[in-house]
């Protein structure tokens, strides 16, 4: 596929139907997809609803991920609120399983600063667990590269940097579990997008996640209202060998369709 078709969106809590109608309009072949609310609520699901939607997908060449949400916290460790943690990513195994998805975007967690090392042993623990249970279905479980928060900041997501995201794949030795590489969350961190590349390579990764930012704090800019240079992370990934797709995680409807075919005639200009 030339790069413009591999650079798929977004559809957050948007109603998956009407973003693979959106899709297939406009020739997009990756959607992510959250169902913490809304009409893709987890519970909203039966099987009429889930077999025209896999027919869809199938008719039209799409592919389809999970994106769970952050906010809920892997590293939780409370009684009762932990196995909740448990049954909701159990949940999302089972309809991405349903859906026929072929990835499922899971995250480190968050601590509170003063138990940090309580948290990142819980995260660690329950994604070795998520990924033998996604196993037994062969379903894909890719770490996103969260976010850096402010200093002072008492609450900050684990898997932040190099270090952490280093911590957590040499822990999980899973051969399902693999990297959703959030560029604009490395952007934020000294070691910056190419440390995250030079260090842990291109093979594992399942999904580039695509934004702009100024690398002083999270915010989810169209590219080119940002700092980051994305012929150069193009050139990067691409070099490496990296054939699989992308994701955009910013702007509406119309200016996806205008951010992607902007960003793959940049680059195609600049390696001529």
């Amino acid at each position: 596929m030339e790069l413009k078709d591999r650079i798929g969106f977004d559809a957050g809590t948007n109603e998956l139907e009407s973003m693979i109608d959106y899709a297939v309009s406009n020739n997009f072949y990756f959607i992510d997809f959250n169902a913490d609310k809304g009409l893709n609520h987890l519970d909203s699901w039966d099987k009429d609803r889930i077999s025209k939607i896999r027919d869809l997908c199938d008719k039209n060449g799409i592919s389809i991920g999970l994106h769970t949400l952050s906010a809920v916290n892997i590293a939780e460790y409370s009684p009762r609120v932990s196995k909740g943690v448990d049954d909701y990513i159990k949940a999302s195994i089972d309809l991405a399983d349903l859906l026929n998805c072929s990835w499922i975007v899971v995250h480190g967690g968050y601590h509170f600063t003063s138990d940090y090392e309580d948290r990142i042993q819980a995260a660690v623990n329950r994604l070795i667990r998520v990924c033998d249970y996604a196993s037994k279905s062969g379903q894909r479980i890719l770490l996103e590269n969260l976010n850096f928060e402010p200093k002072h900041s008492e609450v900050k997501y684990l898997t932040y940097n190099i270090e952490e995201c280093k911590y957590f794949f040499e822990k999980i030795s899973s051969e399902n579990l693999g990297w959703a590489f959030t560029v604009n969350h490395a952007n934020l961190v000294p070691e910056g997008i190419d440390g995250f590349i030079d260090t842990f390579g291109v093979n594992d990764i399942g999904e580039v996640r695509l934004a702009d930012n100024n690398g002083d704090y999270e915010v989810h800019l169209i590219p080119g209202e940002g700092n980051i240079n994305f012929n150069s992370v193009f050139k990067s990934i691409e070099s490496r060998g990296y054939t699989g797709h992308y994701s955009m995680a910013y702007g509406d409807n119309n200016q996806k369709i205008t951010s992607r075919v902007n960003l793959s005639k940049s680059y195609i200009n600049s390696i001529k």
